[in-house]
């Protein structure tokens, strides 16, 4: 039998396809850093990312796991909150960007209380839209099951179903025994399928 890899594999399996050395991209979402690094490896010596946070010690912890991969050269830092994409991200790169990575909730290990919220997710997701390549791509890991989750992922689904499709394809994909509290990964390419 066939096992579901986790939700975060299956996103950087399907970035792997797609990020080149020399690519931008952006974790808008910094925690704990596992999707910066995985984004630096990706686009290699001649490329960035740009990873923000609104949590000084995500951007620690990312800092930290960064250094350890002698990664840090490659990504610039910003202790800021998501809704602020198209401020962070240098003007001359918008329309350039080959990836954006989201992953709501909360930091692993830290303050449960301090979450994702609806209304900045929602305006960062707006944002983000205006930044990708003509090829780009957008990928979103939503958790309905904490306090709060339910809402945001709900909104954020919204989000997704009101992409025009004549400029966007998307898809969900779901945990291996998915119920209505389980996180789930939504994508969508810029002007390509899925």
């Amino acid at each position: 039998m066939t096992r579901t890899p986790p939700l975060t594999h299956q996103v950087h399996r399907r970035l792997a396809g797609i990020l080149r050395p020399g690519d931008i991209a952006i974790d808008a979402t910094a925690g704990n850093g596992h999707d910066t690094l995985f984004l630096a490896q990706q686009v290699g010596e001649t490329g960035q990312v740009f990873a923000c946070d609104i949590q000084h010690a995500a951007i620690e912890a990312t800092r930290a796991r960064l250094e350890a991969h002698q990664m840090l050269e490659r990504v610039t830092l910003v202790h800021r909150g998501h809704e602020h994409l198209t401020e962070i991200l240098p003007r001359d790169l918008h329309g350039r960007v080959a990836a954006i990575l989201f992953n709501l909730g909360y930091l692993p290990g830290a303050d449960k209380h301090c979450i994702t919220r609806p209304d900045t997710t929602l305006q960062a997701l707006d944002g983000a839209a205006t930044l990708p390549r003509s090829d780009g791509v957008i990928s979103v890991i939503a958790y309905p099951g904490h306090a709060g989750g339910e809402v945001e992922s709900q909104g954020v689904m919204e989000w997704f179903e009101n992409l025009a499709p004549r400029n966007w394809r998307w898809d969900t994909r779901h945990s291996a025994t998915p119920t209505a509290n389980s996180p789930f990964a939504l994508w969508a390419s810029k002007g390509g399928s899925t």
